[in-house]
C-alpha cells in the first residue's frame, strides 16, 4: 500500500471492492510471486512476514483425514503443504492470475491439489463439508462485508470445525504505511472503519483492503457461530531480517503486525466435543 495523492479512505461497495482486488491481484501476480514467492516457498504454509510456520504452530491440529478448505489460497504453497499433512483440501481464490502460479507451483512441486476459482462470499459447497477452513492473508481483509464470509465460512464448515485467519493486526492501520521510523507516526484513528482505497486517474478503485478493530472481529465471529479459542499476535523472531511492505525488523520488534484468530464452530451450543489438538 502506497500513502499517495490518489489514496482515499471512504466506503465502497461489494462490488467496487470485489472488480477492484480481482483486477489488483490478476495484474500484480507475476510480481507479488517474484517479490515473495522464495519466502512463501513451493510447499510449505507461512501465517504472516513473521515468518510462523503451520508445521511449528500447529493451529490447525492434526490434519490427517480432514477435509480442508483454504480460503484466498493465491499461489497455493500452503494448501500444497496441507495436501503432504493427508489432509482433503481444496484451494479457492478469486484471482485467475494468482491461479495461474497456484497452476504452475504444482507442476514445480509435483503436488497437485484441486484448484477452484470462486468468490468467499460464495463458496461452491454443500453445507458442512469441511473440516477446517483457513487463510493466511486471504479474503478477510479484501471483503467489504467481512461478517458475511464469516457466516458462509461457518456455513461450510461441520459444527466443533475449526475456522483460522490471519490478518494485518488492527492496531496497524493507526500507522502510516512504513517500514522504518515514520511508521511509528500515529496518524489515523484506530475507530476509523473506512477501507484503505486505491483509485486510478478517472477515479475508479484499484485496490481495496478493509480495516476492523479486535472487537469487530470477534463480534462478526460470534454472529456466524464461532467461538473465538485464541488470538495469536507473532513476535518478530531474531535473525529474521526480512523486510515485507509495512513489516520490518524495527517496527516488529516494537508492536505486533499479524493478528491470528483460532476458532471453532459452535461446538458448546451444539453439543459438539471441539476437535483435539492446540487451537
Amino acid at each position: 500500500m502506497d500513502e499517495d495523492a490518489r489514496v482515499t479512505r471512504q466506503p465502497v461497495t461489494e462490488t467496487e471492492a470485489r472488480r477492484a482486488n480481482r483486477g489488483w491481484w490478476d495484474g500484480d501476480a507475476d510480481a507479488y510471486q517474484a517479490e515473495h514467492g522464495q519466502f512463501l516457498g513451493e510447499v510449505d504454509f507461512v501465517w504472516c512476514p513473521e515468518g510462523l510456520r503451520e508445521a511449528d504452530a500447529r493451529l490447525l491440529g492434526d490434519l490427517a483425514g480432514r477435509r480442508v478448505l483454504e480460503v484466498g489460497c493465491g499461489a497455493a504453497a500452503a494448501t500444497r503443504w496441507l495436501a503432504t499433512r493427508d489432509a482433503g483440501v481444496v484451494g479457492v481464490d478469486l484471482s485467475a492470475g494468482m491461479l495461474r502460479h497456484a497452476v504452475a507451483g504444482a507442476r514445480a512441486s509435483g503436488v497437485r491439489v484441486p484448484l477452484l476459482q470462486a468468490d468467499g462470499l460464495a463458496l461452491p459447497f454443500r453445507d458442512g463439508v469441511f473440516d477446517v477452513a483457513c487463510t493466511a492473508f486471504g479474503a478477510v481483509p479484501f471483503v467489504a462485508d467481512s461478517g458475511a464470509l464469516m457466516r458462509e465460512v461457518a456455513r461450510v464448515l461441520r459444527p466443533g470445525g475449526r475456522w483460522v485467519f490471519s490478518v494485518t493486526h488492527p492496531m496497524r492501520w493507526i500507522f502510516l504505511d512504513d517500514p522504518g521510523e515514520r511508521g511509528l507516526l500515529a496518524v489515523h484513528s484506530y475507530f476509523d472503519r473506512s477501507p484503505y482505497v486505491e483509485r486510478d486517474a478517472a477515479g475508479v478503485p484499484t485496490y481495496v483492503e478493509q480495516h476492523r478493530t479486535v472487537g469487530d472481529r470477534v463480534r462478526e465471529l460470534t454472529a456466524a457461530g464461532f467461538v473465538l479459542r485464541d488470538l495469536v499476535e507473532p513476535e518478530w523472531p531474531a535473525g529474521h531480517e526480512q523486510v515485507w511492505g509495512q513489516w520490518s525488523p524495527f517496527r516488529g520488534r516494537l508492536f505486533p503486525g499479524t493478528a491470528i484468530f483460532c476458532c471453532v464452530k459452535a461446538p458448546e451450543r451444539l453439543g459438539v466435543k471441539p476437535p483435539e489438538g492446540p487451537v
